[in-house]
């Protein structure tokens, strides 16, 4: 017979609701209760047939409390995530776990009979996914850049987004994911890091930024968030020395396109007002194939799946504190690459 566990929420706004609406589709588990500084939230989840918890320490004095999310504001997760770790408890704590490396070690060294995961969601994007399959298939050949976006064009959210306090910004925001994807792809060592930033709409946090990574013998890496978009470049463009891959957005229509006849390479030049070019001309479809891109379906319920069998000693954990700690560090030298407009080691 299956184990059954219980989950506890820690701060009850939009992301936690949507993990209590996911959490109705696992099986042998369930949302017990919830807590959150604010009254509207805590009479929302009674609302919803869930207990409200006094305090933190209320849950974690719950002895059928297995796991508590963490989903408080950036600043407030350290705090939640030690103490949660310390009373023996699970804890599953929101990206990014915290706004500093050194401040994530003392949430690492606080693990002892419990374990702490951090919910780095986007490793089951069926884009990224996609990516990964195609490198994986070597369909472009040796790939030598790839490009990263997230484009937007409301500015950033009114709410702790915007805030320095509660580590806001694009970089803390949708870096943490963004990145996290791209090291999972290539694990190897980064030679250098240049960052730049944007403040079109927030003085105080960046609302975008675009990052170069440079992976030893691997591609140039290119990450860019944007907030101010009203055209959005395509959500991913791969270049290999055989082929281009595009995926445009979230609803992965994309192509690739590879050689077929490298001895064909006679182009019809094009003429723009100012005169030829030969160079820039497209080539012919004989030289060419269009290929359908290799989608990749997922399930984000296999992360929930993963820690329950964690928990029951069954399997390791796929989102190793290792991997998120590499992700904190690397946002740390963007932030200093671009505050000092120098390229950075790192590593």
């Amino acid at each position: 017979m299956a184990r059954e566990f219980k989950m506890a929420i820690v701060g009850f706004g939009g992301m936690a609701n949507w993990h209590r609406e996911l959490v109705e589709t696992i099986d042998h588990l369930t949302v017990k209760g919830v807590y959150d500084i604010k009254q509207e939230r805590m009479d929302y989840a009674k609302e919803l047939g869930l207990k409200a918890y006094e305090s933190l320490d209320d849950i974690l004095a719950d002895d059928e409390i297995d796991l508590v999310l963490c989903a408080t504001p950036n600043d407030v997760h350290k705090e939640v995530v030690i103490k949660t770790l310390n009373a023996g408890k699970y804890v599953l704590c929101e990206k990014p776990a915290t706004m500093h490396s050194k401040d994530f070690e003392e949430m690492i060294a606080a693990q002892k009979t419990s374990k702490l995961f951090v919910h780095q969601n986007r490793r089951w994007d069926e884009d990224y996914l996609t990516v990964r399959n195609i490198l994986d298939k070597k369909m472009l050949g040796p790939v030598f850049k790839i490009e990263s976006r997230v484009h937007g064009s409301r500015g950033i959210p009114g709410d702790w987004r915007g805030t320095v306090e509660h580590g806001g910004g694009m970089v803390l925001d949708w870096g943490v994911h963004l990145l996290d994807q791209a090291l999972q792809m290539f694990p190897g060592k980064i030679t250098s890091v240049y960052a730049t930033e944007t403040h079109v709409t927030n003085e105080l946090v960046d609302d975008g930024f675009t990052v170069n990574l440079q992976f030893e013998n691997g591609p140039l890496f290119v990450v860019e968030v944007g907030t101010s978009n009203f055209i959005n470049l395509p959500r991913w463009y791969v270049m290999g020395r055989d082929g281009s891959a595009v995926i445009e957005d979230w609803d992965l229509s994309g192509k690739c396109v590879c050689i077929t006849d490298w001895d064909k390479n006679d182009a019809v030049p094009v003429k723009t007002t100012a005169g030829l070019t030969k160079t820039m001309a497209p080539r012919t479809e004989d030289t060419i194939s269009t290929q359908p891109l290799p989608i990749v379906h997922s399930d984000i319920r296999d992360h929930y799946k993963n820690l329950m069998a964690v928990m029951e000693g069954k399997e390791e954990q796929l989102i190793k504190n290792e991997e998120v700690l590499r992700v904190l560090r690397l946002m740390e030298c963007i932030f200093e690459s671009a505050e000092k407009n120098q390229v950075m080691p790192f590593e």
